[in-house]
């Protein structure tokens, strides 16, 4: 059996089970989040942004000097106002990070010893630290591909399926469409995915999200099937009329790749996404879907590195990414 070579130069344990005795001890978590968070060794005030403190060692906090307020390491982060510790909250990173396939907030709950609420509030909060943080656009070659998120029609009721499916729209009616685009070779080498969740796959609308997130400077190339949404009105078909880029398609009735032209690097990333979501999370609803799609992105996008490698960019991500449990089911409208 060959052996993984890949070597890992993050700090902290390399495996599952090092990261649950490593993180047993709430002094070493704690640490552990303070040297990623504060790399200078000096904790800042997440209010006033001073480092004038003091650490009071009863409660792992740290006391302002300058505006009498404390702080622990959990403020500012997807942890503030948890009740779990450091012992569990890194571990749970760890698995999500890491799980192929996904884990249910029920597998998840088991394995930490919480009910499956607390688990999936942790599983959300987590996903919100795995989101896109760049605004920088696609350049060079391009693939856009759009697939539909939903439940199948012959495993629906009958009084549900009767409802929802109607004349031509039935094999996608009441799914959610989800555009993607796949940067081929990017700039560390590899490909990189972004996703977004859609309302219709009309002209108008795919354009936006393609003008948002691929640079228009004449020299990309984008690549689609062949869908007439992607066609611009314009006569010369291969070529949008304002030459911002090059529009190549593959028709997926005749064959599936002519060269460099395909989809099929968009087509693995789908194939994967719907693999987790059938398998491990069952249904999902279109509200939350989003979420799903940041983690499967992410674990894609950093496909190339180690556990540790994919864990420890996730610790570094959790700053500023505050979720209540309101915002989360809709009580309340999030920021």
């Amino acid at each position: 059996m060959a052996k993984n070579t890949k070597k890992s130069k993050a700090p902290g344990p390399q495996t599952l089970l090092q990261a649950i005795r490593y993180f047993a001890d709430r002094d070493v978590a704690l640490t552990f989040m303070v040297t990623l968070r504060w790399p200078d060794g000096k904790p800042t005030c997440p209010r006033c942004e001073d480092q004038k403190v003091s650490f009071i060692t009863s409660r792992r906090v740290w006391t302002c000097l300058s505006c009498r307020k404390q702080f622990s390491v959990k403020v500012g982060t997807i942890f503030e106002d948890s009740p779990i510790g450091l012992d569990r909250w890194l571990p749970a990173l760890w698995m999500v990070a890491n799980c192929k396939n996904g884990i249910s907030s029920y597998e998840l709950g088991r394995a930490l010893g919480v009910t499956q609420k607390t688990a999936w509030f942790m599983v959300q909060r987590i996903r919100l630290a795995m989101q896109t943080k760049t605004f920088n656009r696609f350049r060079g070659h391009v693939e856009v591909d759009e697939s539909f998120i939903g439940g199948r029609a012959r495993n629906m009721h009958k009084g549900r399926r009767d409802r929802m499916l109607r004349g031509r729209q039935s094999g996608w009616f009441g799914k959610t469409a989800v555009m993607g685009l796949l940067n081929r070779h990017g700039e560390d080498g590899h490909s990189v995915v972004r996703t977004e969740v859609i309302g219709t796959t009309r002209r108008r609308e795919l354009r936006q999200h393609m003008n948002r997130h691929i640079e228009m400077d004449g020299q990309t190339t984008i690549y689609t099937d062949a869908l007439k949404s992607y066609t611009p009105k314009t006569p010369k078909g291969w070529r949008p009329a304002d030459d911002s880029y090059v529009h190549k398609v593959i028709d997926h009735a005749e064959a599936y790749a002519i060269g460099n032209v395909h989809t099929n690097g968009m087509e693995n990333f789908w194939s994967l996404l719907k693999r987790s979501i059938r398998g491990t999370y069952v249904s999902v609803e279109p509200f939350h879907l989003f979420r799903y799609l940041d983690e499967q992105v992410y674990k894609f996008n950093n496909r190339l590195g180690t556990d540790a490698d994919r864990f420890v960019g996730l610790v570094r991500s959790i700053v500023g990414c505050r979720l209540t449990y309101a915002d989360l089911t809709g009580s309340t409208t999030p920021a």
